[in-house]
């Protein structure tokens, strides 16, 4: 499997209620909705692997990882009906989001 000649979008939630399985499932509800944005080429909803080293950062509760085709397409999904959606009606369950952008190298 390649990445190449494509922008990566990797979002990093922490729940407000970090025990909470509804806000979870609820979250990735809401980003497989998210998921359907036209200008997205491909994505993976992820959950915390049981790995444990220490260089390993487990605390997050879902991670949503997002293949653009173009920076100029991760643009248009910024402010796209369905992100903005995503955002009013999902943001309550979040305390913290990361995000890291990449390009080829």
């Amino acid at each position: 499997m390649s990445f190449s000649n494509v922008f990566v979008h990797h979002v990093f939630f922490w729940l407000k209620n970090p025990g909470s399985t509804a806000d979870r499932d609820r979250l990735v509800a809401g980003l497989k909705k998210l998921s359907k944005t036209p200008s997205i080429k491909d994505f993976h909803i992820g959950l915390p692997a049981a790995t444990d080293r220490s260089v390993i950062d487990r605390s997050y509760a879902v991670s949503w990882m997002v293949l653009f085709r173009t920076a100029a397409d991760q643009d248009s999904y910024q402010v796209d009906p369905i992100h903005l959606e995503f955002v009013e009606e999902c943001s309550p369950l979040w305390s913290k989001v990361l995000i890291y952008d990449s390009i080829d190298a």
